[in-house]
Order: structure tokens, then C-alpha cells, then sequence
């Protein structure tokens, strides 16, 4: 089984890893059956999707219905305005067939101009906080892919984090700086993009991420054992359902975090390449 620890102040013991829904996006209900069954089996008890993810609101709620107590719900909107969000974020209820989700992130706000139009009068804070205050969502937090995110602290934040991406001198003082206001104030700090090889830069895509990801299990458990070995960090799991049972598997048989010799190794051996410079 996976460990568990608090997730920020929300009162909830999540399982260090986290279910990311992105995988379920482009799947029948009959395909996505078989991986829901396994976060079962895996004891994961934490569900991240988003209103974007094709869908993936759409297969998890057969599950949501007959297992909703077991599973703390993550969702996002990634409408920078009052009404969209407010939109979004029922449409979001109704697609998952729940009264409530527990999360309500504000998605990959990145770029500073979003980021303040979503957090001013009439932006999409504003129908979050609204949304919250109804029940419908009890807490709220925000989500960026690049190498700034927004950094005022929510409920929680989501942001990558990697071995190779956090050899970027600029991004690594960005991510510590985050990580110690999130430890401060009690912000759960979740992280994406563990097993990362390459950006795609032309290749064929032959997987469901839209980065080239690691495949040999060897290779996956150092990359997930990394990231699991700092304290207070969640780990996402991968967005292709072929893969996910690797990234399980890895964070079931966590130990300890992996040598930054061995992480040499490894990033010289597969050509590491960060997604974000």
C-alpha cells in the first residue's frame, strides 16, 4: 500500500500519490473500469481531474457514486472569469454526479496577466470563493506547468517537479521558495511531471503525455522514489493508463530517495531533458 500524510491544513490523509485523471480523458467507460479498479487495490485515496481533461469527469463518476466517501475529489477550471468559472465549476459537479468536490484549483495559471485577471474583482477566484461558500467546494487551490506560478498560497498548489527539471538553477530557487511559504502556512504541495525523459520536440508520440515519459520500471521507481523521498511533496501520477500501473507500483515499494550520483546516472544514460528552460 501507499503511504499516507496530511494533505496541507484540509484535515485529510492522502495518499502520497495521487490519482491525476488526466489518463481517463480519451477513454471508453469500459476501458477506464480496469484503472480505477487498481487505485482501489492500491489503496490510493485521491482523485485530481479537471473540467479540460476530454472525459475523464465523465468516466470517474459511475465510481464517485458507488465510492465517493473513499475518495477526497480534485477538480479544476481553467476560466479566468467570474462567469465562466462559475459555469465551469457546476458543469464539473454535474459531469462527476457529486454534490461537491473537496478541491477547486484554479488550472496552469502561468502567465502573470491570467493569473491577475483570475485573482481580481470579477475573476475566477471570485465564483471559487462563491462556490465554496455554498458547499459546493471546500477548499481552493491553483495549478501552473511552467516555470512561474502563480505564487500567492492557496489550499494548495500544483506545479512539476522532477530530478532534471530541478537542475535549472532559476526554476530550483523558484520551486524552494514556493515550498517553504507552502511548509509555513500549511499548503499542500502536489507535483506533476515525475517521470519525464523528453518534450516530444517532433518525435512520434507513442504515449497518452504529452511529454516523451520514462517506460523501463527501473527507471520509473528512481524517478518516483526522488520525488517521494522529499517530505511534505504529492506526487501525480502519469497521464497514460499503460504507465500508471509502473508509477504504483514504484510508489508501493518507496524506501528511500535515490542518490544524486544515481540520478547522474540515470539522466545521462536515458539524455534527460527538462520541459521547462
Amino acid at each position: 500500500m501507499i503511504a499516507k500524510a496530511p494533505f496541507g491544513s484540509t484535515g485529510h490523509e492522502s495518499t502520497r500519490t495521487l490519482f491525476g485523471a488526466a489518463a481517463l480523458g480519451a477513454l471508453t467507460q469500459t476501458e477506464a473500469d480496469p484503472t480505477l479498479e487498481r487505485l482501489l487495490e492500491r489503496g490510493v485515496n485521491h482523485i485530481d481531474t479537471a473540467a479540460s481533461y476530454g472525459d475523464a469527469e465523465l468516466r470517474l463518476a459511475p465510481w464517485l457514486a458507488q465510492h465517493r466517501d473513499h475518495f477526497f475529489v480534485a477538480t479544476k477550471t481553467g476560466q479566468r472569469d467570474r462567469a465562466g468559472a462559475h459555469e465551469e465549476i457546476r458543469r464539473s459537479l454535474d459531469r462527476l454526479g457529486v454534490d461537491h468536490v473537496d478541491l477547486l484549483q484554479l488550472h496552469n495559471l502561468v502567465d502573470v496577466i491570467e493569473w491577475e485577471t483570475a485573482l481580481r474583482e470579477g475573476g475566477a477566484l471570485e465564483a471559487a470563493v462563491e462556490a465554496r461558500d455554498e458547499g459546493l467546494v471546500r477548499f481552493i487551490g491553483v495549478t501552473g506547468h511552467g516555470l512561474t506560478v502563480a505564487k500567492m498560497p492557496f489550499d494548495s498548489v500544483l506545479l512539476p517537479y522532477s530530478y532534471v527539471q530541478m537542475r535549472d538553477e532559476r526554476y530550483a530557487s523558484d520551486f524552494e521558495a514556493l515550498a517553504a511559504v507552502c511548509a509555513e502556512r500549511g499548503v499542500a504541495l502536489q507535483t506533476i511531471k515525475s517521470t519525464t525523459l523528453a518534450p516530444w520536440d517532433g518525435r512520434e508520440q507513442t504515449a497518452a503525455t504529452w511529454y516523451e515519459p520514462l517506460r523501463e520500471q527501473a527507471d520509473i521507481d528512481l524517478a518516483v522514489h526522488w520525488v517521494l523521498g522529499r517530505t511534505g511533496v504529492f506526487l501525480n501520477t502519469v497521464g497514460d493508463v499503460t504507465l500508471l500501473p509502473k508509477v504504483l507500483d514504484a510508489a508501493s515499494r518507496y524506501e528511500s530517495r535515490p542518490s544524486d550520483e544515481t540520478m547522474d546516472e540515470l539522466a545521462a544514460q536515458r539524455s534527460l531533458i527538462p520541459l521547462f528552460s
